[in-house]
């Protein structure tokens, strides 16, 4: 009786497959499996045959699951522990400290699912996606209080023209990210959390003033801004409050306060597209295999920023925002080495 399972099998000197109880195997015996299918006899619980050659299972160069594995995947893998408890508390925390600034904290939770829950870069984006969708979702209506949604509406043009931009780079951003190697995302993901701690540094307390710009130039900018805004988005899988609301204020001159509320106007389409975009593709399978674990850590996400909204303001921005830059910057480097 064959029972068949997933993985990396490796090759021996003439190039043929290895059989872990039938010998060699050339990849020709099954067309288009020779890289996915391994084949093992059945045998006792606990035990390994002679000569079985036991590795990861096969992912392919972007870090995912080859779409015969990935709805295996769980199967294959020594999945690390992910306490449901762990998660709340990990989501909690990320998300009081995106509410110190008024952020949702997406930027801290994604070093947080590569590095201490180890997922692999492109799930782990997919994951923050997911996460900070429900985040950005319940967050508009409780804004409402601070900044009525009559005035977030009057600002219609603003909201079209970022989201002229962004909505099409949010697509074209997951569709690179899923085509990557993973050793390339990696490494982008550091990058850009290296950029969103100097956003924090030097553009977090930008102060509202006349536009930039006027007109055609305007609209032009915000459409760029937008289009930049949404690759970044999706390639992280955060909502962009970090680099919209310095781009409101700055570019288009609106008040801090308003921005915080339009960002989240802008950021949950773009989200939604982006979302939609990962969709399309197999490693998609990481929501349904991860779906208790994204609820509960969206959940303690939720408490945390609700919790750290409420603290806004109690520590100083000159103490803050440097700690929360040294840890975007501690971050970058684990996800570096990653690479």
């Amino acid at each position: 009786m064959l029972a068949v399972s997933f993985g990396w099998l490796g090759r021996n000197r003439e190039g043929r497959w290895l059989n872990s109880a039938h010998g060699l195997c050339q990849s020709s015996c099954w067309p288009g499996l020779g890289r996915s299918l391994r084949f093992r006899t059945a045998r006792p619980a606990g035990t390994r045959p002679a000569g079985s050659i036991v590795k990861p299972a096969a992912t392919t160069d972007r870090g995912y699951p080859n779409s015969h594995e990935s709805a295996v995947m769980s199967e294959v893998f020594d999945s690390p522990p992910r306490s449901k408890p762990v998660a709340f508390g990990a989501g909690a925390l990320i998300g009081a400290l995106g509410g110190l600034i008024g952020l949702g904290g997406a930027e801290f939770r994604l070093p947080l699912l590569i590095s201490l829950f180890r997922f692999r870069g492109l799930d782990a984006v997919i994951l923050n996606k997911a996460v900070s969708l429900v985040v950005v979702a319940t967050a508009l209506p409780f804004r409402a209080s601070a900044v009525p949604l009559a005035d977030v509406a009057g600002e219609w043009p603003i909201i079209l023209n970022l989201l002229a931009g962004s909505l099409a780079g949010a697509w074209i951003g997951a569709g690179w990210a899923t085509r990557l190697q993973s050793q390339t995302l990696y490494r982008i993901i550091a990058v850009l959390l290296v950029a969103i701690a100097g956003v924090l540094l030097f553009a977090h307390d930008v102060v509202a003033g006349a536009p930039l710009f006027s007109g055609a130039a305007l609209l032009l900018a915000g459409v760029i801004a937008g289009f930049v805004i949404g690759v970044i988005a999706s390639l992280l899988g955060v909502a962009g409050g970090e680099f919209l609301i310095p781009t409101l204020v700055l570019l288009f001159g609106a008040d801090i306060k308003l921005a915080g509320s339009l960002s989240l106007a802008v950021s949950l389409p773009t989200m939604l597209v982006g979302f939609a975009r990962y969709s399309l593709d197999d490693s998609f399978s990481v929501i349904g295999l991860n779906k208790a674990f994204l609820l509960v850590m969206a959940a303690g996400s939720i408490v945390g920023t609700l919790i750290g909204g409420l603290l806004l303001g109690q520590v100083p921005n000159a103490v803050l925002l440097p700690a929360l830059a040294a840890i975007l910057l501690i971050s970058a480097a684990k996800v570096w080495r990653h690479a």
